[in-house]
Order: C-alpha cells, then sequence, then structure tokens
C-alpha cells in the first residue's frame, strides 16, 4: 500500500500528497528541479524512454519534471476518482487547454452565462475562429440544458458559483443529462476547490482550477490546472503537449507550498465572509448579499445540498445610487485593496457589472454590485472599513 492509498481525510491529504521519495530526495519539500535537456545514459535509454507515455518520466523539461509532477500529484490526489492532473501557465490557459482537448471544428459548446469573462472570451474569438459555436445557458437551467442539446454539442462548460452574480448550479442533474448524451463537462471549480466540491466524484470529466488563487494562497503566481477522469486524460495530455503548455518549476514550486496550508487558510476565508456577508445583509444601503451560503443567493438549496463548505468570494447589491456613489465606497476603503483576481490573503473590492458579461439571461438589481474577497485579516477591521464605505455611499446617494 502506497501512502495515496491510505484512507485519510483531505486536511492530511493536503500534507502529505505529492511528497514522493524520489522527488523529495529526503528533504521535507520537493526541490525547484529546474531544467530543459535531459541527458541519457545511451542512444538505447533515450529512444527507449521517448517510446513509451512520457506522463511522470524525465524526457524533455516542457514535459515536466518533479517539482510539476508533485503538485499535479497533489490535486490529483484531492479528487476521488480521477486519472490525473495537468498544469498550465495560468487558470485561463488550463480553461483553454480543458476545451480544445475536446472540441473540434463543427462542434458546439454550451457555455454557462455567468461565466468567467476570460471563458466567454475564449468561446467568442479563438473557439469562434476555430468554427466551434457557443451556445449560451442560463445558470439556473438545471436538468432543463436537456431541451438545449444538439447534434454538434460536444461540451458543457459549467462554473458554480458564477463569479459576479454567485448563481450555483445544478451540476449533478447537468452531469446526468450530459452523461446520457455522451457529452463532456468542464467545470470551473476555482471557487470551491475540490475541498468544498470534488468534482470527479461528482461525474465531472474535467474540473479546472485557477490555482493562482487558493491553491497558491499568496497573490505572487500565476498557475492553472485541469484535473481529468480516465475517460478524458489522454485527450487532454496529448493537446496539452500539443500545444507546448508546461508551468515554470517555480510556480509550481509556489502552488504546492501554498496548498499545504489551503485547508486552514479556506477555514478561516469561509468564517470571516460569512460573518461579513451577515453582517453586510443588515446593513442600510446594501439590497441583497449574493453569498451562496445565505438563502438570498439562488441556487442556495443546490448549493447546501451538493457543497461541503464555502469560500471568500462574495457580492453585494447597493440599495439605489449609481456607479458613482459605488465609487466613493470604494475609493475611500482603507484595508481592501482594489484589485482582480481573488484567493490570497489579503482583502480586495471591484465594481461589479454583470449585465455586461450575459448573453441569454439578466437579473435586474436594486442597484450596483460590489464583489468583495475577504482575506485573512480581523474581521471587526474589515467591518469597520466597510462601515465608514457605506456611509459615504449613502452620502453620494442623496
Amino acid at each position: 500500500m502506497t501512502d495515496d492509498d491510505l484512507p485519510i481525510k483531505p486536511a492530511t491529504r493536503l500534507v502529505q500528497a505529492g511528497r514522493r521519495a524520489e522527488w523529495t530526495k529526503g528533504v521535507v519539500n520537493v526541490p525547484v528541479w529546474r531544467g530543459s535537456t535531459v541527458l541519457y545514459d545511451n542512444v538505447a535509454h533515450m529512444r527507449s524512454v521517448g517510446a513509451g507515455d512520457l506522463h511522470e518520466k524525465l524526457f524533455y523539461g516542457r514535459k515536466g519534471l518533479p517539482t510539476q509532477w508533485s503538485l499535479a500529484d497533489a490535486l490529483t490526489s484531492l479528487e476521488p476518482g480521477a486519472q490525473a492532473t495537468f498544469l498550465y501557465p495560468s487558470g485561463v490557459a488550463a480553461i483553454a487547454a480543458a476545451l480544445l482537448s475536446v472540441l473540434s471544428p463543427g462542434d458546439e459548446l454550451l457555455l454557462v452565462d455567468s461565466a468567467y469573462d476570460p471563458t466567454r472570451g475564449l468561446a467568442t474569438g479563438l473557439l469562434a475562429r476555430m468554427g466551434i459555436t457557443t451556445r449560451f445557458y442560463d445558470p439556473l437551467v438545471g436538468a432543463g440544458i436537456a431541451e438545449l442539446i444538439g447534434p454538434t454539442t460536444k461540451a458543457i462548460f459549467l462554473e458554480s458559483p458564477g463569479s459576479l452574480s454567485f448563481e450555483v448550479q445544478d451540476i449533478p442533474a447537468i452531469v446526468a443529462v450530459a452523461k446520457a448524451n455522451g457529452i463532456t463537462t468542464i467545470l470551473d471549480n476555482t471557487w470551491a476547490t475540490p475541498l468544498f466540491f470534488p468534482a470527479i466524484a461528482k461525474g465531472v470529466d474535467l474540473t479546472v482550477l485557477a490555482c493562482t488563487k487558493y491553491v497558491v494562497g499568496h497573490s505572487d503566481a500565476m498557475l492553472g490546472s485541469v484535473t481529468a477522469a480516465p475517460s478524458h486524460w489522454a485527450a487532454l495530455r496529448d493537446t496539452s503537449f500539443q500545444l507546448g503548455q508546461v508551468a515554470s518549476p517555480d510556480d509550481a514550486y509556489l502552488g504546492s507550498r501554498g496548498l499545504r496550508t489551503m485547508g486552514v487558510r479556506l477555514a478561516q476565508h469561509q468564517q470571516s465572509a460569512l460573518t461579513i456577508a451577515k453582517w453586510l445583509a443588515e446593513q442600510p444601503g446594501v439590497a441583497q448579499v449574493l453569498h451562496p451560503a445565505l438563502p438570498s443567493c439562488p441556487g442556495h438549496d443546490i448549493f447546501a445540498r451538493d457543497f461541503l463548505g464555502s469560500s471568500g468570494l462574495f457580492a453585494f447589491v447597493l440599495d439605489g445610487g449609481n456607479d458613482a456613489a459605488r465609487t466613493a465606497m470604494l475609493d475611500g476603503l482603507a484595508l481592501f485593496g482594489l484589485g482582480f483576481s481573488w484567493g490570497g490573503y489579503e482583502s480586495l473590492a471591484i465594481p461589479a457589472d454583470p449585465h455586461r458579461y450575459r448573453s441569454v439571461t439578466r437579473r435586474d438589481f436594486a442597484g450596483p454590485l460590489v464583489r468583495l474577497q475577504i482575506g485573512l485579516e480581523d474581521t471587526d477591521d474589515l467591518i469597520a472599513d466597510l462601515d465608514r464605505g457605506l456611509a459615504r455611499f449613502r452620502a453620494a446617494r442623496g
């Protein structure tokens, strides 16, 4: 029995996974293996390696080295039923590789209307130029997605909850329809991570993480991953090799280092975000809080059924006002940085305008939206900062 076969819980696996003795060489962490050229003992050795499966085998730096393999192996171990994981230089690169591994000219993609904007850009840009059509669908469609499937539909892309408006999708219902029709499902699982939603075990074929976020956890590296079910690993591997995709060993090292503490960080992100979300729900100037763990969030009942926890990203709707009033609130924040991304230790805020990124669904809100990433600061300090911000909003709104 190997360490990966032991019946241990996810928190323990976060610490132990990927640390094979042949990769660590006796130290706690896998060293940073930097290299392009691999030397062989002789021609026979060179030919024997090149003729076989190159996964986790020293062949050439673009195929990976132990630093990358360690993180990939650890991420795979967090997804019961998964075959393997491939790493990429960003989350968007991971999404592109997943899509290109299953789609060909003439195919149709069903893409959730609440998806991350760069995912939409891939669909309407690169995929469209390749002759792949995209149909956007309502994130709350559930099993009704069966009515959208056509003769050329080859993949369904999910993101749950949505990055700006936080609708929760009925992933098991959509997966059941997809499997009945021989269609691949791809999930952007960055918000929940495998700790809060084990996607492969739920029947998803390819699950994507922007590891830049919670895996790295410190806002200092760009990194992405795709974990595949056994049925989809070979196509993902071949596509990734053909695209020349490789994550740098230094970034993979930072991902592995961050992964070891992701469990305790996510627990704190969850607790702090829920505290602040509940406080916001009671404040004058706030019309609605869009947090999947709160009943006010569309799809909350599905979240309560399927998810094991919630992370630190959510949004709230201001009560009336306009962009200028929202800007007055945001510009004066002292503890929330104004910046894109999320999942790091620091709190962030951005103005969110989901209607700009919708094709088939539109939700009418009572006012402008603000998206918050709740970091690891003291919640009392963050609440005080938001309280002052809401006072500025109310004054500007009039």
